[in-house]
């Protein structure tokens, strides 16, 4: 596999190095057409595993990094997570406020409840907006095999490119699930589900293309991303999958959800 990024430049590596990151997101997300007379407890069930999926998420794929990536920072090593993370879902709660003002029923015309309207298009921001600083990482990474020309520096990228698309997996079920639960079409709900992860293969060119630029902001973009699905989960996503009384079986899931994504975020580095 080395040969096939070694051979290329650094920029077209992280393309084709993210368009794997993609495709897992889409092949998560096709997980939708196989559904069969899902009732509303195992659709509760799903909403609720993408909650857990996005908590974990937020921790090992985002705030975690940026922390990591701080040490060698001139500022606190906290700082950049703490001020990313709340600017992140202040960001959202802006959005939350203006979204009754967007004309929604132009994509979703077949969810009929205004309300689910609003959760279901803040799930699929949140988690299009975590993809970017993860495309981007994946970018620098190879854009960093240039200056180093170590063939580790290009196996560390390739890992790191691997293992997000591996996570991307559940991911992009954590969004094709919910969207097919609140009345979308299998189709449209495995494409607006793939749509998320298509924003990793342009931002890991950026990444590639401004190593220099882009590395010490990624701290901040990773834990952005953080504050914006933490408050969709808090907000929207445990709220919307109790609301039929399922409480028990939804909280569960959001604990396998949590669980599995934490263990591919540790497993995987």
């Amino acid at each position: 596999m080395l040969h096939i990024f070694s051979d290329v430049s650094p920029v077209m590596a992280a393309f084709l190095g993210t368009l794997f990151t993609w495709g897992m997101t889409a092949l998560g997300a096709s997980l939708v057409f196989f559904i069969k007379g899902a009732n509303q407890k195992f659709l509760d069930s799903m909403l609720a595993f993408a909650g857990g999926v996005m908590i974990a998420a937020s921790y090992w794929s985002l705030l975690a990094p940026a922390i990591e990536q701080s040490a060698d920072s001139p500022v606190p090593t906290w700082f950049p997570a703490f001020i990313g993370f709340l600017l992140g879902g202040t960001l959202l709660l802006f959005i939350d406020k203006v979204m009754p003002m967007v004309d929604l029923d132009r994509y979703m015309n077949d969810i009929k409840d205004e309300k689910a309207k609003s959760r279901t298009a803040l799930l699929m921001f949140s988690m299009t907006l975590h993809n970017i600083p993860e495309g981007l990482a994946v970018g620098v990474a190879f854009g960093a095999v240039a200056a180093d020309g170590s063939g580790a520096a290009l196996g560390g990228a390739i890992a790191l490119a691997l293992g997000i698309g591996i996570q991307n997996f559940p991911e992009g079920a954590a969004v094709s699930m919910p969207l097919y639960r609140e009345g979308m079409g299998k189709k449209k709900s495995f494409l607006f589900g793939q749509f998320s992860g298509m924003v990793e293969p342009i931002s890991a060119v950026i990444g590639a293309s401004a190593v220099i630029i882009i590395e010490p902001l990624l701290p901040y973009a990773l834990s952005f991303a953080a504050g914006a699905m933490i408050f969709v989960v808090a907000k929207e996503i445990i709220p919307g999958s109790h609301e039929k009384g399922n409480v028990n079986t939804a909280s569960m899931s959001l604990m396998v959800g949590f669980a599995i994504m934490m263990m591919l975020d540790v497993a995987l580095g």
